[in-house]
């Protein structure tokens, strides 16, 4: 059984996003829905069935006829399928997926389900990552479909706890000084990003609001976090911008249309 067709956020002028190709987009959230991948999708032309398993919408079984899957972040962890059932049905459909050459994206928590289904150890850190911190993308890069002549060193920004090996026969794309494994392609059409790029400073005030708890028990300032939003945000939207577009014109592609 799969969820409705949902329309896109909006984020300015309106605009008919059409009926196909469409992308599942697994949300586990409020705060922390697609953000500026939504704009990219829409400006497209994507259709898009959003899921927000903290709903209780079901996750799909079958892909019908979705062109790629996008898993989003979210306050819990792999290793908590018995407490989170959606899990278990959000990592069979990632297999799907993968078996069946449809693209995934995974952003923080998606990043981290992905890595599981290809095998990777999820596991917590020493220390929760969380903030504005520098990601350096590593030699790979430079010749990804996604990443390329991107700046070396850019910041983004960070919020989780949990990390994940680079998964067996993937290509390890991006590190930072606390996470080794930052961002990974399997294949050419499966995405793991553990950073944001596509959050705006309306997403992290909210995150700085739901997860206070979070921040305090690690002795994080959360002014820290929301000082200088407007720019931080701009820099790292400069980035995603390049890479989502890129993402979503794979997409499209694999899917027989022209970008």
């Amino acid at each position: 059984m799969t969820s409705p067709q949902a329309t896109l956020p909006s984020s300015g002028a309106d605009r008919d996003i059409g009926v196909s190709p469409s992308v599942v987009i697994l949300q586990h959230t409020a705060c922390e829905g697609p953000g500026l991948i939504a704009d990219i999708l829409r400006e497209k032309g994507f259709a898009a069935r959003i899921v927000r398993v903290d709903r209780s919408e079901p996750v799909p079984t079958s892909l019908d006829e979705s062109a790629a899957v996008i898993a989003m972040g979210g306050p819990m962890g792999v290793r908590e399928v018995h407490r989170y059932r959606h899990l278990r049905q959000e990592l069979d459909l990632i297999d799907h997926a993968l078996a069946n050459g449809v693209p995934v994206l995974g952003v923080c928590l998606g990043s981290q389900l992905l890595a599981a289904c290809l095998g990777s150890r999820v596991h917590t850190a020493e220390e929760l990552e969380v903030g504005w911190h520098a990601v350096h993308l590593l030699r790979a890069a430079a010749a990804d479909a996604l990443w390329q002549d991107c700046a070396p060193t850019f910041p983004a920004f960070h919020w989780h706890h949990d990390v994940f090996d680079l998964p067996p026969g993937a290509v390890a794309l991006a590190t930072s000084a606390m996470t080794e494994c930052q961002a990974f392609r399997f294949g050419t059409h499966a995405y793991g990003v553990l950073f944001h790029l596509e959050v705006s400073q309306g997403q992290i005030a909210a995150m700085v609001e739901q997860f206070g708890a979070e921040l305090s028990g690690a002795g994080i300032d959360p002014e820290a976090l929301l000082d200088e939003l407007p720019s931080r945000v701009a820099a790292a939207h400069r980035i995603g911008r390049t890479v989502f577009a890129r993402w979503a014109d794979l997409v499209l592609a694999a899917s027989g249309c022209a970008a």
